[in-house]
C-alpha cells in the first residue's frame, strides 16, 4: 500500500512541477538573500509580450510595464505574499496589490476579474485575475508594478520580459 502512495505522491509532484514550469514558474530562491522574497516565484503573464515600458513619458512616471496577451488570459501571483487590495481603483481599474517579505509589493492592474479577495494569503504562480480593459486602458492587458518600501521599481530589474525568468540580482 505505502508503495503505491508514494507513486501517486511522485506523479502528483511531477505534475505540478510541469505546470508551474509551463506557466513560467520556478521553485528556486530568490537569487538575493537581501531581497529574498519567496522560495517560489512566478511570471505573471507567461508568453505576453510588454507593450510599454517602465519610465518617463511626457513628464510623467509609467511606474510599471503593460503586458499584452489576449484578453481574460490568467494572471499569477509573482511571489508569494498577502492581498492587501482587491477592487476597482482610479486609472488602474481592478487591481490587485499583494504584499511580499522585506518591502515588496506588486501590482496587477487592468483586470477584467479579480479573483482574490483582501486579506487572503496566495502563494508564487497562483491564479489571482483575468486580464482586461478597466480604468484607463486603451487595449487588454496587464500593468504590472514592482515597489519597494513604496517606491516604484522597473520590473525589468526584477523580471527578463523576453525569456520569462527571474534576473539574477
Amino acid at each position: 500500500m505505502k508503495l503505491t502512495i508514494q507513486r501517486i505522491l511522485i506523479v502528483i509532484l511531477a505534475i505540478c512541477s510541469t505546470t508551474m514550469m509551463m506557466a513560467g514558474c520556478s521553485s528556486s530562491v530568490y537569487p538575493s538573500d537581501t531581497t529574498k522574497v519567496s522560495k517560489q516565484w512566478c511570471f505573471p503573464l507567461p508568453g505576453a509580450k510588454v507593450i510599454s515600458p517602465f519610465g518617463k513619458r511626457g513628464g510623467r512616471l509609467h511606474s510599471g510595464v503593460d503586458i499584452k496577451t489576449k484578453d481574460k488570459d490568467n494572471i499569477y501571483a509573482a511571489f508569494d505574499g498577502e492581498v492587501i487590495f482587491s477592487g476597482k481603483y482610479y486609472g488602474y481599474g481592478n487591481l490587485v496589490r499583494i504584499k511580499h517579505a522585506n518591502g515588496l509589493e506588486t501590482y496587477y492592474s487592468h483586470n477584467s476579474k479579480n479573483l482574490v479577495k483582501v486579506g487572503e494569503k496566495v502563494k508564487a504562480g497562483q491564479l489571482i485575475a483575468l486580464t482586461g480593459q478597466t480604468g484607463s486602458a486603451t487595449t487588454p492587458h496587464m500593468h504590472f508594478e514592482i515597489r519597494l518600501n513604496g517606491k516604484a521599481q522597473n520590473p525589468a530589474k526584477y523580471f527578463n520580459f523576453t525569456n520569462y525568468t527571474l534576473r539574477k540580482r
